[in-house]
């Protein structure tokens, strides 16, 4: 079952940009090899001392692993008898839960990155920015008025990694443009209304734009709220 909880604690680690620590990466090792199952549901994972082997770490490594693991429902910790797969454990990638997600869930997510993204990029944006997402803009005009769905779906989603990319934070940027994955998919759900959400909304997005632009912050997550609740 989809899990917003989780979603949006990673979201927010990377948010405030917090680096891929060592214990991070052997997380991901372990949550791959019981993916492998080389590790089984309902069994018991080696001891410390063989996973410090296995893995080329120290024991302080291992045991924050374990600790995030245990956080996300992959492992159990059993005082006295070690340390388990949970029987329950969640095998699927999170672009593979988002994709299960209904619309007001894709939204909360979508919610919490753009506004970090939309605050960074009032303050940090270049002039070569603002020229991209222009750009963008014109071509969602030019797609909107020669009703060519799919290219307006192209520039919508090039304008909001434009502003991505203007924030200047490179981990967030990347972690957007990952999501643009499931928005496409939100798009494609919608198909039935052709180009009209696009042709309602930019109004909007131009004064996105502007906010952006003229670095009122507060005035830019307004416009990104009306946009979001509306589902364009």
């Amino acid at each position: 079952m989809f899990n917003l909880n989780i979603v949006c604690l990673y979201c927010q680690m990377v948010i405030m940009e917090v680096s891929e620590k060592l214990s991070d990466k052997v997380a991901n090792q372990i949550r791959q090899d019981i993916a492998g199952h080389k590790y089984r549901a309902g069994e018991k994972i080696p001891a410390e001392p063989e996973l410090m082997k296995l893995y080329g770490v120290g024991r302080s490594t291992i045991r924050e692993a374990i600790k995030i693991l245990s956080m996300t429902g992959t492992l159990r910790v059993q005082q006295g008898s070690g340390t388990f797969v949970n029987t329950t454990v969640q095998l699927e990638t999170i672009d593979q839960r988002l994709r299960q997600a209904d619309f007001d869930e894709i939204n909360a997510v979508r919610r919490l990155l753009e506004n970090e993204i939309i605050k960074l990029a009032a303050k940090n944006h270049t002039e070569d920015d603002l020229e991209e997402m222009k750009q963008s803009l014109e071509n969602r005009k030019q797609a909107i008025r020669n009703e060519q769905r799919q290219l307006c779906v192209d520039a919508d989603i090039a304008f909001h990694i434009a502003i991505a990319r203007a924030s200047s934070n490179k981990a967030l940027a990347d972690l957007y443009q990952s999501f643009t994955i499931i928005i496409r998919d939100f798009f494609s759900k919608r198909e039935v209304r052709g180009i009209t959400d696009f042709a309602m909304s930019h109004h909007l997005h131009e004064q996105l734009l502007e906010a952006i632009k003229n670095k009122k912050e507060k005035l830019a997550q307004q416009v990104l709220d009306k946009i979001i609740e509306n589902n364009y």
